[in-house]
């Protein structure tokens, strides 16, 4: 998602902006947390040293927090898209969308090395206002998104707006469920088989799940992974049409 995006022309917008950075944070989380987890599976030595343990759960808890705050921008960003579309290149200019991604970057950072590890209280705290905060940003949005869709007259215009809006809100359900149910209730003191799967769930399958929800429901983004397609595979046919012309060249120079 992040070289097409990066490639593609036409999907330079404030959405596809976002997207990539999603894309990143999601590729970089799920590679924090995999390779031990693959390691401790296959070994009997599960053990981690301090400073390995501190800085995976450093990076982690940086990733996961700016995807937080990514869903949150992007939410702003499809309230703006559908409530004002004649101002939508004017509002989300590129100075506004690099000082938003940088934000989630910046605040995650800072999130994540307030001492969370120490106290369970804390990390409660702490994750039920991140997801408070944003949750009522995204419900704030959707709900005037709504508004403005209902009010819509034409039924390919509200169909439109759906379908651009259904992505990011598949994306915002199933990974802020997970979160909500495991760090947003007061803690227990165990971690039972539930915790560990949905933990499972939320590092592993829905990094995966992410991209293929942004490109299978997304025409935009099939379109551009088909000229991708297409550009390399005439790009190899060219190559071998020119090396085969190398070889008949040199082969008449031979004969002669």
């Amino acid at each position: 998602m992040v070289p097409l995006i990066q490639l593609s022309s036409h999907l330079h917008t404030p959405m596809y902006f976002f997207l990539s950075h999603l894309s990143f944070v999601d590729f970089c989380y799920c590679s924090v947390i995999v390779p031990k987890m693959l390691v401790n599976i296959f070994t009997k030595d599960k053990a981690i040293s301090f400073p390995a343990c501190m800085v995976q759960f450093y990076l982690f808890c940086t990733c996961v927090v700016t995807e937080v705050f990514l869903l949150a921008v992007m939410s702003y960003d499809r309230f703006v898209a559908i409530c004002n579309p004649l101002l939508y290149m004017v509002i989300m200019s590129q100075k506004l969308c690099a000082e938003l991604v940088s934000a989630c970057y910046l605040l995650a950072s800072v999130l994540a090395c307030s001492d969370v590890s120490v106290n369970e209280v804390l990390l409660f705290i702490v994750a039920t206002f991140n997801e408070s905060m944003t949750i009522v940003i995204i419900l704030t949005s959707y709900l005037f998104n709504l508004i403005t869709i209902l009010k819509m007259r034409s039924a390919e215009g509200r169909h439109k707006a759906f379908s651009t809006s259904a992505s990011h809100l598949i994306a915002i359900v199933v990974f802020h469920g997970t979160i909500l149910s495991i760090y947003c209730r007061p803690p227990s003191g165990n971690v039972g088989d539930a915790d560990k799967v949905t933990t499972v769930f939320y590092t592993v399958v829905i990094p995966m799940l992410n991209p293929l929800i942004y490109s299978l429901r997304n025409k935009d983004v099939k379109e551009a992974f088909r000229k991708s397609l297409s550009s390399k595979t005439h790009s190899k046919r060219r190559c071998a049409c020119q090396d085969l012309g190398r070889k008949v060249d040199i082969g008449g120079g031979m004969d002669r």
